[in-house]
């Protein structure tokens, strides 16, 4: 292994000049910086990020904690998105990215607290998980710098998609075409679906919809039979619904198969709507109306607000970021105003 002294031989110069010129130090010269730089390079010199830790008493790396319960990992067609940004944004100040281990089944498993002291995190994302675990509350609570996704923790930076505005420009527009028997097949209970569950009924009572209780189904998120079975529920409804709205687009695959194997069409017999704006959605036939998330943004904000922690807590500003979403109308829902 190439050390120091390896290279400050190669220089001719003092082990302590190649140290203070990797490490950016002023009091040496340009010319013995890019020299010293250079020669390091050569070698194939990579400094002990052990040894580098306990002086700067920084690992550079960060952490994700990121539990599916759909299993989907890191396919997952939100998250991936999201994570994707995250780690981009985290590599432009030098950052590595490490999944935290979320498996439960050993005995002498170590908590995600421990888990992170010993892996001498810098920082933690999470995200996609239970934050009522005991588990998560213990590391969020504690002295690491954490950003939450999608979803607001007390004394926290939370990074959150503006669900509540974005369930509303789907029943408005939905509204606008003209339907008024509107069907949800929400997910599973979670602060997401809490708000776009919440806002989709204040906006219906703002329109003057009535939603009958018959119209509500629940399935979990991504879960596609769970939603082809809640479909043909809805569709044995003596008034069956013009229009569903789906938990999510993934889940919208199950629902669209059940209704064509009812043989019925696309917009013409029954109207879809989803949430996300994934991309096989947006490419199918007819492409799905939607709420495109803007997964880019919330990546990316999660990553500067997360270095702002580790690097200038005094001055970064524990709040909430709302990022909002735009309405892909798409056509998979007809103008019943037409008909």
């Amino acid at each position: 292994m190439i050390s120091l002294k390896d290279i400050a031989a190669a220089c001719n110069v003092s082990v302590a000049t190649v140290s203070k010129a990797l490490n950016d130090q002023h009091d040496v010269s340009a010319k013995t910086k890019e020299l010293v730089r250079q020669k390091a390079k050569e070698l194939g010199y990579f400094p002990n990020s052990a040894a580098k830790m306990l002086k700067t008493n920084e690992s550079r790396n960060i952490g994700v904690l990121f539990v599916d319960e759909a299993q989907s990992g890191l396919t997952h067609d939100y998250f991936n998105h999201v994570l994707d940004s995250f780690k981009r944004g985290i590599e432009k100040y030098d950052y590595d990215l490490t999944l935290i281990n979320c498996s439960k089944g050993h005995s002498q498993q170590m908590t995600y607290l421990e888990r992170a002291r010993y892996r001498g995190f810098d920082g933690i994302a999470i995200a996609c998980i239970d934050f009522q675990d005991p588990e998560v509350v213990e590391l969020i609570t504690s002295d690491i710098p954490v950003v939450t996704i999608d979803y607001i923790f007390n004394n926290t930076i939370g990074i959150i998609s503006d669900n509540v505005k974005g369930m509303e420009d789907l029943v408005e527009y939905v509204y606008s075409m003209g339907h008024r028997r509107i069907a949800y097949i929400h997910g599973a209970d979670s602060s997401v679906t809490q708000a776009r569950l919440t806002s989709f009924f204040t906006t219906v009572h703002k329109l003057g919809v009535e939603i009958p209780e018959e119209y509500l189904r629940v399935a979990a998120y991504r879960d596609t039979a769970a939603a082809y079975e809640k479909t043909m529920e809805l569709l044995d409804l003596e008034e069956r619904p013009t229009c569903i709205f789906y938990p999510d687009d993934f889940a919208s695959f199950g629902g669209i198969n059940a209704i064509r194997a009812r043989k019925l069409r696309i917009p013409d017999d029954i109207s879809v709507v989803g949430y996300d704006g994934i991309s096989m959605a947006l490419f199918q036939e007819p492409s799905l109306t939607t709420l495109k998330q803007d997964t880019e943004k919330i990546g990316s904000y999660a990553a500067e607000s997360l270095i702002g922690l580790i690097k200038s807590p005094r001055t970064t500003i524990i709040r909430p970021i709302t990022v909002p979403g735009h309405l892909i109308e798409g056509e998979s829902v007809l103008n019943l105003n037409e008909s």
